[in-house]
C-alpha cells in the first residue's frame, strides 16, 4: 500500500509539471518528454509510441520511448496506411485494451516496436487534436501492471496534450487575428495616404505581398470589362510575368467577367485551376518554385453599392496560412473605398479644372506692340472651383484694357460671381466704357443681384503714345497694386485704390496715370501671390519686389510662369489660386531691338537664378 501511495504522488507531481509545460508550450511536440518519462515510471509500463496521423489515415511521423533508454526512436514518413482508419476517433478520447499478439499490422505501425516488450499487452488511447488529424499514444505493459490505472493515467495524459493543442491552436488563432487587425489597419493607413489613382492601385497591391499572398493583381472595372492596373509579387524576377498574366491572360479575364458583383471572396485551386496559367501543369509563370499547390482566391472590390473592380491574391504557402474569407472581404472592401475615393477625385479634379478653364479666357489677343501672358495656379487640395480671374479685351480706340480680381471664398457660387464679374467687365470695356464705370457698374449689378460675396478687381487700360511710351490709366477695387517692372530692374507700384466690389449700393472709383516704356512690363496679380508663406511666415509678399525684377528682360510669359512657380515652391502654407496677368510693351521697335531672356549678360543671369533659390 505504502509503495502504491507513492507511486501515486510521484504521478501527482508529474502530472502538475506536465501542467505547467503545457501552459508554456508552443508546439505539441515538446510535451514529449514531460509525458513519456512519468508513464515509463509506472509500474509494469514498459514501452510508449506515439503517432500523429492526417485525417486521410496516413501516418506522420512515430515516436517510441522505452524503459531505461534515453534515445527515443523517430520515425518520420508520409506513409498511408487505410487501415488505421477503423482507428480514427470520432470525438472524446478512445481507450482500449489490446493484446500485442492481436494487433494489425495494417493498421498498428507501432506493432513493429510492441512486440519487442514479451508477453505485453497494449493499453491505447486515440484522441483528435484537430479538424485535421489526430493521434494515438500506446503502452506496453507487462501482466503486473494496473491496466485501470495505467489507463487512467493515459486519459489525463492525453486530456493535457489535447488541452495543450487547443491552447496552442487558440494563441495563434489570436496572433493571427491579431496580426490581420494589425495589417486591415495599416493597409487602410496606406491605401488612404493617397488620392492618386495610379498610387493608390500600386499602394493596394504592395500593401498585401507578401504578408497575405505571395502575388496580388488588381483590376479596375471598365464599360468593356476588367481593365489591369496593378500587380505585385514577393520574387522580383517573377513581376513582369503577373503583369503578363493580368493583362493578357484569356483564363484569368473570363474569371474576373464571371464574378459579376459577388460579394464574398472565392477560392480557387486543384482542378479549378485547370487550364490556367497557375495549374500545377502549366510551364513556369509568375508561381514561384514551391512545394505547396498554387491556390488563387478573387475578391469583389465594392463601395458605395457598385462594383469598381477586383483584387486577386496568388498563394504558394501551406494551408494554415491562407487568409480567410472574412479577412480578405474587408481587405477588399477598404481597397475598394480607397479606389473610390481615388476615381472620384480624379474626376472631381478634371470636373474642377475644365470648368476652372472655361471662366478664363482660351487665348489672349494679339496686339501690335503688346506681349500679353497668364499664368493660374490651382492651390486648394479639395479642388472647388476658385474665384480669381484675368482677361485681356481690345478696346475700340485702339487700347488694350487688362483686368484681373478675385472672389472671396471657392466654390459654385464663387465660380457664378467669377463668370459675371469677368463676363461684365469685358463686354463693358469692349464697349468702350471707361474702367472706373465699368467697375461701378458691375458693383451695382452685385448689390441688384443680392451676392452674398464681395469681390476685388483692378483694370488698366493701355493706350500707345506717339512718343513710343504707353499711357496706363488704372481704377482699382480693393485689389493688390499692380507692379510695374521697368527695363533696368527696378520695380514700381501703381497708387490706386476703392472700395471692395458688392458691399455698397453707389460708388464711384477714380482713375491714376502711369507709363511704361519700351522692354517695361505691367504685372497684375491676385492676393494667393503675396500670401503664400514659408514655413517661418514670411510671406511671398517680401521677396516679390526682389524676384520680380530679376526677371527683367523676360517675355511675358517667362515672367507670369516663373513668379507663380517661385510662388508654388516657397509656400509651406496658404492655399490660395494665384493668377497672374503680365503685358510688357516692346513699343514702336521691332523686338530685335530689345532685350529678351536669351539676350541676358552672365551677370544679370547670376542675378536672376539667386533671386530664384
Amino acid at each position: 500500500m505504502g509503495r502504491g501511495t507513492g507511486d501515486d504522488d510521484a504521478w501527482s507531481g508529474a502530472l502538475h509539471r506536465l501542467w505547467q509545460a503545457a501552459s508554456r508550450a508552443e508546439e505539441v511536440g515538446a510535451l514529449a518528454d514531460d509525458v513519456y518519462a512519468p508513464l515509463l515510471a509506472t509500474p509494469g509500463v514498459h514501452l510508449v509510441v506515439g503517432t500523429r496521423w492526417d485525417e486521410d489515415a496516413t501516418l506522420r511521423y512515430m515516436r517510441a520511448l522505452s524503459a531505461g533508454s534515453d534515445t527515443p526512436v523517430i520515425v518520420a514518413a508520409a506513409r498511408s496506411m487505410p487501415g488505421a482508419a477503423a482507428r480514427e476517433p470520432d470525438g472524446e478520447p478512445v481507450v482500449t485494451r489490446t493484446a500485442v499478439a492481436g494487433l494489425d499490422d495494417g493498421a498498428w505501425p507501432e506493432a513493429e516496436f510492441l512486440r519487442q516488450s514479451p508477453g505485453a499487452a497494449v493499453v491505447a488511447c486515440t484522441f483528435r487534436l484537430d479538424r485535421r488529424g489526430w493521434a494515438a499514444l500506446s503502452l506496453a505493459v507487462d501482466p503486473s501492471a494496473d491496466t485501470e490505472g495505467v489507463a487512467r493515467r493515459l486519459a489525463q495524459a492525453v486530456d493535457v496534450i489535447v488541452a495543450c493543442h487547443t491552447g496552442i491552436l487558440q494563441r495563434g488563432r489570436e496572433a493571427r487575428r491579431a496580426a490581420s487587425d494589425a495589417l486591415l489597419a495599416e493597409a487602410s493607413l496606406q491605401m488612404d495616404s493617397s488620392l492618386d489613382v495610379e498610387d493608390t492601385l500600386r499602394r493596394v497591391a504592395r500593401i498585401a505581398v507578401p504578408a497575405v499572398a505571395e502575388g496580388c493583381l488588381v483590376h479596375l472595372l471598365r464599360q468593356d470589362g476588367p481593365e489591369f492596373v496593378a500587380a505585385t509579387h514577393v520574387a522580383v524576377r517573377q513581376q513582369r510575368a503577373l503583369e503578363a498574366v493580368g493583362r493578357d491572360d484569356p483564363w484569368l479575364a473570363a474569371l474576373l467577367d464571371r464574378r459579376g458583383d459577388a460579394d464574398q471572396a472565392v477560392f480557387l485551386s486543384g482542378a479549378a485551376l485547370e487550364g490556367s496559367p497557375f495549374a500545377t501543369s502549366a510551364p513556369a509563370g509568375p508561381g514561384p518554385a514551391d512545394p505547396h499547390p498554387t491556390v488563387v482566391s478573387v475578391s469583389t472590390l465594392r463601395a458605395r453599392d457598385r462594383v469598381v473592380g477586383t483584387i486577386t491574391f496568388i498563394y504558394q504557402r501551406a494551408e494554415d496560412r491562407l487568409p480567410g474569407t472574412a479577412f480578405l472581404d474587408s481587405l477588399a472592401s477598404r481597397a475598394a473605398l480607397a479606389i473610390d475615393n481615388a476615381l472620384l477625385y480624379e474626376m472631381r479634379r478634371h470636373a474642377v479644372l475644365s470648368l476652372q478653364e472655361h471662366l478664363l479666357p482660351s487665348t489672349l489677343p494679339a496686339a501690335p506692340g503688346w506681349d500679353l501672358s497668364a499664368s493660374y495656379e490651382v492651390g486648394d487640395p479639395m479642388l472647388d472651383v476658385g474665384g480669381d480671374f484675368y482677361d485681356a479685351v481690345p478696346r475700340p480706340d485702339g487700347s488694350i484694357a487688362v483686368l484681373i480680381g478675385d472672389v472671396c471664398g471657392r466654390g459654385a457660387e464663387a465660380a457664378a460671381l467669377t463668370g459675371l464679374a469677368r463676363h461684365t467687365l469685358r463686354t463693358l470695356l469692349e464697349e468702350g466704357t471707361e474702367p472706373g464705370t465699368a467697375l461701378s457698374r458691375l458693383n451695382r449689378a452685385l448689390r441688384q443681384e443680392r451676392a452674398s460675396r464681395f469681390l476685388t478687381a483692378v483694370v488698366v487700360t493701355m493706350t500707345p503714345r506717339t512718343d513710343g511710351t504707353a499711357l496706363l490709366t488704372t481704377c482699382s477695387a480693393g485689389h493688390p497694386r499692380p507692379l510695374l517692372l521697368r527695363a533696368d530692374g527696378s520695380i514700381g507700384e501703381i497708387v490706386s485704390g476703392g472700395l471692395l466690389l458688392g458691399v455698397l449700393d453707389d460708388v464711384a472709383y477714380e482713375s491714376h496715370e502711369d507709363s511704361l516704356g519700351p522692354g517695361d512690363a505691367l504685372v497684375l496679380f491676385t492676393d494667393g501671390l503675396t500670401e503664400a508663406r514659408e514655413a517661418d511666415g514670411t510671406f511671398f509678399e517680401s521677396v516679390l519686389q526682389q524676384r520680380l525684377s530679376a526677371l527683367r528682360g523676360g517675355d511675358a510669359a517667362r515672367i507670369a510662369e516663373t513668379l507663380a512657380r517661385q510662388a508654388r515652391t516657397f509656400r509651406a502654407s496658404g492655399q490660395d489660386d494665384i493668377a497672374l496677368l503680365v503685358a510688357r510693351w516692346n513699343g514702336t521697335s521691332s523686338s530685335g531691338d530689345l532685350a529678351s531672356s536669351e539676350d541676358l549678360t552672365p551677370l544679370e543671369t547670376l542675378l536672376e537664378q539667386a533671386a530664384t533659390r
